[in-house]
Formats: structure tokens, sequence, C-alpha cells
């Protein structure tokens, strides 16, 4: 009778302890700032050492086609924080306040408070100054980033790249991910939305002076490009190759062509190694927290998303950084590992966008679903990445200026309705601008049905500086 007793109280503990261990699934939301498709799963520069993502792609889904709702951090991750594209919003760059334009959204974190979760924020998951307190639980702000003692070390302003003698133990962006690492040792009672943001390969690109020796200067290739590519884009296409980003905030650097000064002073190769380094050290501190999470108890019970909002150029189309409409601006890595329901090893070359993520972590999670999102929800795609798919991805940069993104076609449209048509099939680096021969009218058609029916005028902000800025974006488009 006794030993039937402690049974019966044995069990009883157990089922009271599984009752208290948070049942839904867990996420872990891993945003890199300015990464591009040079990472291995992606294969964008032959000999980039980035093992950790490797391995990440390995154990989930890896979308070969994935894009970002805009080519500028702000607007992105907007977007894909509220699920609404920045036509519909209005919030175009990165001095706009979205808070301002988008006073009632629910974001992404804000919804899973209200569905019982503890929501915790490392470092930048929105855009720096517009951080929105209310949508987390815990948010532990972006710490300063190391700046070596005599700067600029090769550029000028924040365009500058050089290795710094300092272990990776004193960069910012190890004590992000050791935020995230402490929370995943710890014992959580509710389901769990830990996001954390990594800074590198963010300029500038200064990063321990090990990285830089992964890519002595002597086996750095730089990116292929042809020598007239500008001459068959429309003027406001050039004008975005040529001018620095609109809202730079040193206007004496305005004048100043990051690729006229890249050519003229030798450097291609020197930024490429930069940026390179920046992605190895991303590579890992990404593997430190992918460890803690392989050695906690919630490695079973936890969806891993990983993307980059948005990609980069590096001297393709005579252009650097991001700000603009071409595949290099565009394109952004996502895995997603979602336990039980993605397969190892599995790659998509469907088209998809970050606006997916939000519809897609709420089915995921079996959370309701939340009317008024503009992404798609793939987790068809999650399940059977070949399944047909007919929705191209959407990207805007700016006022009225977006491209159209198929599994085999660019397209291109700028406010002042001129055109650029690239067929990837036949013209990967999209050298051939087809916009204008009339043999892909139909092809033409069909792509701009799919352009947004909404284009909100930019939100106006108080200051005559931001208006200035403002007008300055719109004499980058229309000049």
């Amino acid at each position: 009778m006794k030993k039937a007793l402690i049974v019966l109280l044995v069990l009883f503990y157990q089922n009271m302890s599984l009752a208290q261990k948070p049942s839904r699934r867990n996420v872990l939301f891993i945003a890199v700032d300015d990464l591009n498709d040079w990472i291995g799963p992606l294969d964008g520069y032959k000999g980039v050492k980035t093992p950790n993502i490797d391995k990440l792609a390995k154990q989930g889904i890896n979308f070969t086609r994935a894009y970002c709702p805009a080519p500028v951090c702000n607007p992105s991750r907007t977007a894909l924080l509220t699920g609404v594209r920045p036509s519909t919003s209005g919030v175009y760059q990165n001095w706009e306040p979205w808070r301002r334009a988008l006073p009632k959204a629910v974001t992404l974190p804000q919804y899973f408070m209200a569905n019982g979760y503890e929501v915790v924020g490392v470092s930048k998951i929105f855009h720096d100054a517009y951080n929105d307190s209310a949508s987390w639980n815990t948010y532990y702000p972006q710490l300063r980033q190391l700046t070596p003692e005599k700067t600029p070390v090769n550029g000028f302003g924040n365009f500058d790249w050089g290795p710094l003698q300092v272990n990776d133990e004193d960069m910012a962006d190890y004590k992000h991910v050791q935020r995230g690492i402490d929370f995943l040792n710890e014992t959580h009672d509710k389901p769990f939305f830990l996001a954390i943001g990594i800074k590198r390969p963010h300029l500038s690109w200064w990063v321990p002076q090990k990285y830089f020796d992964m890519y002595p200067l002597s086996s750095i290739v730089t990116p292929k490009v042809l020598a007239n590519d500008l001459d068959d884009i429309p003027t406001a296409g050039v004008n975005i190759a040529h001018r620095l980003p609109v809202g730079e905030m040193n206007a004496a650097t305005r004048k100043i062509e990051d690729h006229k000064f890249i050519i003229e002073n030798d450097k291609w190769k020197q930024a490429v190694q930069g940026y390179l380094a920046c992605i190895s050290f991303a590579d890992a501190m990404l593997g430190r927290l992918l460890d803690a999470l392989d050695k906690s108890a919630y490695k079973q019970n936890t969806i891993i998303v990983f993307f980059g909002d948005h990609g980069w150029h590096l001297g393709e189309k005579e252009h650097w950084r991001k700000f603009a409409l071409w595949e290099e601006a565009t394109r952004v890595p996502f895995i997603i590992i979602a336990p039980g329901i993605t397969k190892a090893n599995s790659v998509c070359e469907r088209t998809v966008n970050l606006l997916d993520i939000y519809p897609t972590l709420i089915s995921l999670t079996k959370l309701l679903p939340k009317e008024g999102l503009e992404g798609m929800d793939i987790t068809p795609l999650l399940k059977n990445p070949t399944l047909p798919w007919e929705h191209p991805s959407i990207t805007t940069f700016g006022y009225g200026n977006h491209a159209v993104r198929t599994e085999r076609w660019r397209y291109i449209q700028y406010n002042d309705k001129t055109e650029e048509l690239y067929d990837h099939d036949a013209d990967p680096y999209e050298w051939k601008n087809l916009a204008t021969d009339s043999k892909y009218a139909d092809t033409k058609k069909k792509l701009v049905a799919w352009l947004p029916k909404t284009n909100t005028l930019p939100l106006i902000a108080d200051s005559l500086v931001m208006r200035r800025r403002l007008q300055a974006m719109d004499s980058v488009i229309r000049n």
C-alpha cells in the first residue's frame, strides 16, 4: 500500500512538472545587419568562411531566393516586424519614425507578448533610434561598437574598414550574444521569443585582426562587373548607383562617390577583405549562440529564424552599400529550423520575402491568425520546399520605386515610370536591361500586375533638416 502511494505521488509531481513546462514552441529570432548572399549556403563569394551559418542551413531549410521588403534598415525591419509593406506604411527611409506612421500596429514581438510569451530583445532588432519599448518584456540596448585609435583607417566617414587589436570579448556583438546565451541558460516557465541582433557586417568594418587574417589580400577576388553596365539603365537607376545613400548624416561627404573613391585609391580588394572579415566575425558570434541553444533545455522545442535585413553591393553597377533595387541589394540569407516541420538539408528555390516571417511564425506556433499582414504564410514551403508557388517578392526603395522578383525575372519600375527588366536564367548578374525590347512586353505586363496598388506618401518630419533629407531623396530618384 505504501509503495503504491509513493508511485502515485511520484506520478502526480511528474505531471505537475510537465504541466509547468512551456508546451508551445519557443522562437529564437536572429537578425544580422547588412549581410548579403556572401555566405556558404548561398555561394555568393567562393571561399567565404561561414561554418556556423553552413551548419545552420544543413539543420533546416535554406531559402535561396529570399528578398527584403526594402534595401534600407528602418523600412525593412519595420515591414517585417509589423507585417506592413513600406508602400502601405509610407516608411521608406532610415530617418522616418515608423511608430508615427503606424501608431496602432501590433508588432511581431507584441503579438507574442499578447499570447503569453516572454519576449526579450537584444541589440538592433528595430532600427537604432526607433526601438519600440512596447514590443518587449525586457530589452537590452545596442552597445557602442569599438573604434580604432586612428580613424579613418582606409576610407572616409563610416565607410571604413580595418583590423582591431582586441579580443572577441571586447566587441559589442560578443556582449550582445552573451545576453542571449545567459537567457538560454536560465529556466523559463513560459514559452519565449528571444530576438538577438548582430550588428556586423554593418559599417564600419572593424573587427579583430584574426578575421582579416582569414582572407589574405592575395586571395581576394573582387565581384564580376561589366565596364558599361550602367549604359542601358534609366537615369533614376544611375543616380542611385553613383550617389551616397540618401540621408547621409555628413553633408560634406555626400559629394564623395563610394565607387569613385575605391577606384581612385585602389581600395577594392581591401574593402572586400573588410566585409568578408566582418561576415566571419558575425558567423563566429552566431556559433556561440547556437552552441548555447544546443546545450540548453530548449533545443528540441525552439524555432530558429535567421536572416539578413537586406543585401549589399561591393562595386557591382558601380555601387556600394544597400539603397538600390538590384539583386545584390535585395537578396538576403534566410534560414528556418522548425522542429517537427522542416527537414535537415532542405533547400527552397521559391521567391519569398522577409514580410513572410510574421504570418509564418504565427502559424508555426499555432497562434490565432492576425488580420492585416501583407506577407505570406510560407509554412507549406517549410513542409514541401518544391511546392508550386506563384508569389513573387516585392522590394520597395523610396516612394514609388519597386522591384518584382520571380524565380526567373527581376522587373524594376521607378516613380518616373522608367523600367529595368532582367532574365536571370540567361543573365544572373543583371547586365542586360530588356525593358525596352518589345519582345518582352507580355512578360512586363504580367510583372507590372504585381506592383503595389497603394503608394503612401512619405511621412513628413517636423524639422527642416528632415524635410531637406526627404527633398534630397526625391532629387536622387528624379534627377
